[in-house]
Parts: C-alpha cells; sequence; structure tokens
C-alpha cells in the first residue's frame, strides 16, 4: 500500500511524519505544496488548511498522527 505525503518545506510535523513513515518501510509520495499549486487544491477539496495532508487510499488526516501511521503500517 502507497500513500501520499503533501507537505511543506520547513515543517516540523511534515518532517515529523515522513520520518516515521520511512522508519516503518511504508511507501509514499511527497508532493511539496508550495511548489505544486495543483496539490494545494486537492488538500483544501479536502477540507485541510494545515500539512502534512496524509492520503492512503480513501482515507486521509493531517497533521502528525503516530497513532495513525501505526493503523497504516498493521495493515
Amino acid at each position: 500500500m502507497s500513500a501520499i505525503v503533501y507537505s511543506k518545506p520547513n515543517c516540523i510535523q511534515c518532517v515529523a511524519t515522513k520520518r516515521v513513515l520511512d522508519a516503518q518501510g511504508t511507501d509514499y509520495k511527497n508532493i511539496d505544496l508550495s511548489a505544486d499549486k495543483n496539490a494545494l487544491e486537492t488538500v483544501i477539496q479536502l477540507g485541510y488548511r494545515e500539512a502534512p495532508v496524509v492520503v492512503v487510499e480513501d482515507k486521509h488526516w493531517s497533521g502528525f498522527r503516530p497513532d495513525l501511521i501505526k493503523q497504516l503500517c498493521a495493515n
């Protein structure tokens, strides 16, 4: 299962999220919201205004959520 992480440069929560995903061996695609206006629109349409936003299939969340990352990695 692969995830998409929408992140921003110099975002502590983004770095923490990617670090935990890396440690768990989860495949993900990182998309920089500051460089991709279409991605920013996607995140806004999902209802989020803060990074990171993690999307996995039909599930998504915002912020550093180690509990949800753990669930993702358990599947």
